[in-house]
């Protein structure tokens, strides 16, 4: 009897306790921080991700930018709501290690939200605060390609290309990598992305490379100097992202626990070391430091830690912040100018080919000798192969769908807009604004 009430009296204790709950109650402690980190990556698109592109681009562009991202997190919203979550989430017909059109994508079940009320659970969270955070990730992707065509996009060809590739690419994309048991990267393949470096990174920049080819470059590219109008912007925008990225990496977490906080130091780590690669690549190779080269290579840093920030330590994290600095330096600028692609505001040099180094290196970085989490499947080389499997699947999957969606825009209503609006610029053609006095 004594050990019975014992065991009673702990057990309302803890049910009493603040922030402490069992599975599928409510936590209130994960709750908060998922809140929190909610509005930190929304925090990421508007106005971080607005102000650093807005900043990049020549002065008679710089409201298009702000246009593109800001309606892109109104628009992004309402198809999330309507049928992304569904297609991302909908986990109807998956089992654990059956892998069938389920492990693909979702279904339409949960259209509209069908079924999530103000007592729906995600674990130990409101499932209404797993929908928005998930949303928030869902609008910075497609916002992110903007930068691989700036300045020559029409901004209906933009608006229709991102709700159509957000149902038709990221949807799925997400579903393969975050549905849990049954889901084709992580249940089979045992790839590890703990927060989008297939889902996000390398899915927006393969679509980001496919649309600034088939635009086609801007006039004047490469001959013409095109400076950025506002350096000053860039640097406000990219600290916004640095600082939005902690509830994007330790957000992922789902939790106010230690895997939130491993992610949240990691995150810094690889963005400081690869700030520092970058900038002192860029010093050796012309003689002087910039601030663009160092916050770009603080975003490629972000980005490379971004799958790893689950399952990486700190001396993970500096290897793959020292390389995303150094690769996404040649990838901006030797890759690019080789290749004469025109990638406006280098969003798949440093998203794309960012992406994919993080990615890969994930799956070396999760080694407990490097301090990391240890393999999900069994040993270095078989998660290495799944690590190349899902980026490699991820690159043509998105490439070729994109390709598509891009060519039937084109074709029903172009993609680019005229040499005269090109030449006058994006503000006053398409939208009949001025950001500066010129």
């Amino acid at each position: 009897m004594k050990v019975l009430c014992l065991t009673l009296f702990a057990l309302l204790a803890l049910a009493l306790t603040p922030g402490l709950a069992f599975a599928d109650e409510l936590n209130s402690g994960d709750t908060a921080w998922m809140l929190t980190s909610t509005a930190l990556v929304l925090f990421m698109t508007i106005p971080g991700l607005a102000l650093f592109y807005g900043g990049l681009v020549r002065v008679k562009n710089v409201l298009s930018v702000l246009m593109q991202c800001f309606v892109m997190t109104a628009a992004m919203t309402i198809v999330w709501i309507a049928v992304g979550y569904s297609i991302a989430f909908d986990t109807t017909g998956m089992v654990a290690g059956e892998m069938n059109l389920n492990s693909f994508t979702g279904g339409l079940k949960m259209f509209f939200l069908a079924g999530v009320g103000r007592d729906s659970m995600s674990g130990t969270i409101p499932e209404t605060v797993f929908v928005t955070f998930q949303m928030t990730f869902a609008i910075i992707t497609p916002a992110l390609i903007v930068g691989a065509f700036a300045e020559r996009m029409k901004f209906s060809a933009m608006l229709v290309f991102s709700i159509l590739w957000s149902i038709i690419v990221y949807a799925p994309v997400c579903h393969m990598a975050w549905s849990g048991d049954g889901s084709y990267f992580g249940d089979h393949l045992k790839a590890l992305d703990f927060a989008g470096g297939t889902v996000v990174h390398i899915n927006a920049g393969i679509a980001a490379l496919v649309a600034c080819i088939l635009v086609g470059k801007r006039q004047g590219y490469p001959t013409t100097p095109m400076p950025p109008h506002s350096l000053t912007l860039t640097v406000v925008g990219a600290s916004m992202l640095w600082v939005g990225w902690f509830g994007f990496n330790a957000g992922s977490a789902v939790a106010a626990d230690g895997s939130a906080g491993m992610a949240m130091l990691v995150t810094q780590i690889s963005t400081a070391a690869a700030t520092l690669a970058w900038m002192f690549v860029e010093w050796a190779k012309h003689g002087k430091p910039s601030i663009l080269g160092a916050v770009t290579g603080a975003v490629a840093g972000l980005v490379a830690i971004t799958p790893a920030s689950g399952s990486a330590g700190p001396m993970g994290a500096l290897i793959i912040g020292i390389a995303s600095g150094v690769i996404c330096f040649w990838s901006a600028t030797s890759l690019k100018q080789k290749l004469g692609f025109d990638d406006s505001l280098d969003a798949f040099g440093v998203h794309g080919i960012g992406g994919i180094v993080g990615a890969f290196l994930t799956g070396i970085c999760a080694s407990e000798s490097l301090g990391g989490a240890g393999f999900e499947a069994a040993g270095l080389g078989a998660q290495l192969s799944g690590q190349l499997i899902s980026i490699v699947f991820t690159l043509v999957y998105s490439g070729v769908l994109s390709l598509i969606l891009l060519k039937i825009v084109d074709a029903v209503i172009g993609l680019r807009v005229t040499q005269e609006e090109e030449t006058a610029g994006l503000d006053i053609s398409l939208h009949d604004e001025r950001g500066y006095n010129v």
